[in-house]
């Protein structure tokens, strides 16, 4: 065995800032994980982390997190009837997308992903709009400084530096808002993430870097990608990191709050790691069951986000069964309007690929262009 693959890891002192805690060091079978609410739903105490929240509030971190497994659902089922050509789904990530999103301010900055669409639904941007672009009918489909979204991101990691970037801008600006960029546990593999994390470390950027450890880069287990807990690689770089509950939607809006607390104050970046797991495909055009176990799903199911919070509202009394039947009927009004809105969305235009392109033109996509206008239109021969 190599020496240095036996060598445990030593323990260091951590660092308590303002508004949040530096995660002390832990070996790799024991990281430290911040929960609030068990897979049982019982309310537990963190002594970094707290929260108090009103059985109104309560409500709508359940229905958030109802609404948008309900149209990622519809999006999944509209990819696979033809509507769409591709959906990335969240199933299973809820509790780290709405209790990360409710913790952003309006005059926050997001920078998703291509799978943030329970954060794009806090921002107050449409679902129509994410399926719009799925179907290659628009070009992203929002305005992102209408809700300080930004635009999908598909390259892996690349937004954690616009992001940086961003937040090294609203520093000169001398605002008080944060910026929040979110990445998987695949892009923290990337070289983007890491000079990102560089950069905002070294220019004390008010960003905080939100990696879903799902568990799954795509057929990449984590364990392939890193030898120690994703939260502590923000030790080597001089900020905080912390690892939270992502299944647990009370944890994860305790945590990322303080996070951009501490950084709209001027103390730098952190990085949020929010434990989950990936319970769909990659994509819909990926197949889990070569690589992982049904076995695994199943132990995942049991810690389901959505009905743990349930739970605990039901026991405590935050909500009734009126409620409940009150948000199906809601749930099912907003499939409906995702498939009418979908449906009669135009078909996209296939010539529009070669356009914008270049400012002046290029021969190779010239060349490129005609050969697929001749590839289409043996189609329209074949069919006389």
């Amino acid at each position: 065995m190599d020496s240095t693959a036996a060598r445990k890891p030593r323990r260091g002192s951590s660092k308590r800032a303002a508004g949040t805690k530096a995660t002390k060091a832990a070996r790799p079978d024991e990281p430290e994980l911040v929960q609030l609410l068990t897979p049982e739903g019982e309310r537990v105490e963190h002594p970094d982390y707290s929260i108090d929240l009103t059985s109104e509030e309560l409500r709508g971190l359940y229905r958030d997190m109802v609404l948008t497994r309900r149209f990622d659902a519809e999006a999944t089922t509209l990819q696979r009837q033809g509507e769409l050509g591709l959906w990335a789904s969240l199933l299973g990530q809820e509790a780290a997308q709405i209790g990360s999103g409710r913790a952003t301010r309006d005059d926050d900055y997001v920078f998703p992903t291509y799978r943030e669409h329970g954060v794009a639904w806090c921002r107050g941007v449409d679902p129509t709009n994410l399926l719009g672009m799925f179907r290659g009918v628009n070009n992203g489909g929002w305005d992102p400084n209408e809700n300080n979204f930004h635009l999908y991101t598909i390259v892996i990691g690349s937004q954690a530096l616009h992001a940086t970037g961003y937040a090294m801008g609203v520093a000169k600006d001398g605002a008080d808002s944060a910026v929040i960029a979110y990445f998987g546990d695949g892009a923290s593999s990337q070289g983007d993430v890491a000079e990102a994390f560089t950069f905002s470390a070294v220019y004390n950027a008010p960003v905080v870097f939100f990696c879903q450890n799902n568990q799954w880069a795509i057929s990449e287990p984590t364990d392939r990608q890193t030898r120690v807990p994703l939260y502590q690689r923000a030790q080597g770089y001089g900020f905080p990191g912390v690892r939270v509950d992502g299944n647990d939607v009370l944890a994860v809006l305790a945590v990322t709050k303080a996070a951009l607390d501490r950084a709209r104050t001027g103390q730098g970046p952190t990085l949020v790691e929010a434990f989950t797991y990936r319970m769909g495909a990659h994509t819909t055009s990926d197949d889990p069951t070569r690589y992982r176990r049904d076995e695994e799903r199943e132990l995942w199911e049991a810690k389901d986000p959505i009905l743990r919070l349930r739970t605990l509202m039901e026991r405590e009394g935050h909500a009734d069964e009126a409620f409940f039947t009150a948000l199906e009927e809601e749930s099912d009004a907003l499939a409906k309007r995702v498939r009418d809105v979908v449906r009669s969305m135009p078909d996209p235009d296939h010539m529009a690929i070669f356009e914008n392109i270049y400012a002046d033109g290029h021969a190779l996509v010239d060349e490129e262009r005609a050969q697929f206008a001749a590839y289409q239109a043996s189609f329209a021969e074949e069919s006389h």
